[in-house]
C-alpha cells in the first residue's frame, strides 16, 4: 500500500514562463551582446536535449546545465565569448521560482494525498530551494520532505537520491510511488531504488514508449489528477490480494 509518493518538480509541479522562451532567450543575449533568433529556440532545445542524458552515476555538476544552455545559444544564431557568461546568469534565473507557473493540477491533488495520509516527498535535479519553491507556490503543510541533487550530490537516476528521501520520510521503498516526465531520470531511478513509479506524460499524443512502460508495469497519467484514482485502485488491488 501506497504510504507515500515523491514527486519530481521541473514539468511536473511546475513549467517555465516566457523568461525561458525564444524571447526570453533572446533578451538575455542582447545584454550580452549577442545576436539570436527567436524563432530558432525549439529546434536549439531539441538539438540540446541530449546534453541532458548523463550516466546514471553522475554528480551534480552545474557545468553540464551551463553547456545546455550555452548549446541552445548557439543553435538560435548565437556566437562570441559572452555566450558561456550569458549562459550562466540564464542557469542562474532557473532557481527563481517567480519566472515559473505551477500546473493547475498540483494543489487539489497534493491536498487530497496528503488529507488521504500519504507523505509527499519532492526530488528534484535543479538547484532550485525547494524551501522557497513551497512559500512561493502555498504549498506550504502539504510536503514532508524535499531533496535536491545540488544538496544531494548525485543526480537522479541514482537510486541513493531516493533512498534519501525516503529516509526523511520514514518510508520503506516498497511503500512509495515516484511520479514524474523523464523515463530514465524519474522512472527508471525509482524502479532501480525498489519503489513502484508512474510516468506523467502531460500530452494529448501517445507516449513513444506506451506499451513498453506498461509492460513493465508502469502507468502512464496525462494530468496529476488521475493519481489519486491510481493510488486508490492499487490500494483496493492489494486489499482485494
Amino acid at each position: 500500500m501506497t504510504k507515500a509518493v515523491l514527486l519530481d518538480v521541473d514539468f511536473t509541479l511546475i513549467y517555465p514562463g516566457p523568461t525561458f522562451q525564444g524571447e526570453g532567450y533572446q533578451s538575455f543575449c542582447a545584454r550580452y551582446g549577442i545576436d539570436t533568433d527567436a524563432a530558432l529556440f525549439p529546434a536549439a532545445v531539441a538539438d540540446a536535449v541530449a546534453l541532458l542524458q548523463w550516466p546514471d552515476d553522475a554528480v551534480y555538476d552545474d557545468e553540464v546545465y551551463v553547456a545546455y544552455t550555452r548549446r541552445i545559444i548557439e543553435g538560435m544564431g548565437g556566437r562570441g565569448d559572452a555566450m558561456t557568461a550569458c549562459a550562466r546568469e540564464i542557469y542562474a534565473e532557473w532557481a527563481a521560482c517567480h519566472h515559473f507557473t505551477l500546473y493547475e493540477d498540483v494543489p487539489e491533488v497534493l491536498r487530497t494525498l496528503a488529507n488521504e495520509g500519504i507523505r509527499i516527498g519532492l526530488v528534484s535535479n535543479s538547484h532550485r530551494c525547494l524551501s522557497t519553491f513551497q512559500s512561493h507556490f502555498a504549498l506550504d503543510g502539504l510536503i514532508a520532505a524535499t531533496i535536491s541533487s545540488s544538496e544531494h550530490g548525485l543526480m537522479k537516476p541514482h537510486p541513493s537520491i531516493f533512498a534519501a528521501a525516503l529516509q526523511r520520510l520514514a518510508v520503506a521503498p516498497a511503500d512509495a510511488l515516484m511520479v514524474g516526465d523523464s523515463i530514465q531520470h524519474d522512472v527508471d531511478g525509482a524502479l532501480r531504488a525498489g519503489m513502484r513509479a508512474v510516468l506523467l506524460h502531460r500530452d494529448t499524443a501517445s507516449h513513444p514508449r506506451e506499451r513498453e512502460l506498461l509492460a513493465r508495469g508502469v502507468p502512464i497519467i496525462r494530468t496529476l489528477h488521475a493519481l489519486p484514482a491510481l493510488l486508490l485502485r492499487n490500494r483496493s488491488d492489494a486489499l482485494v490480494g
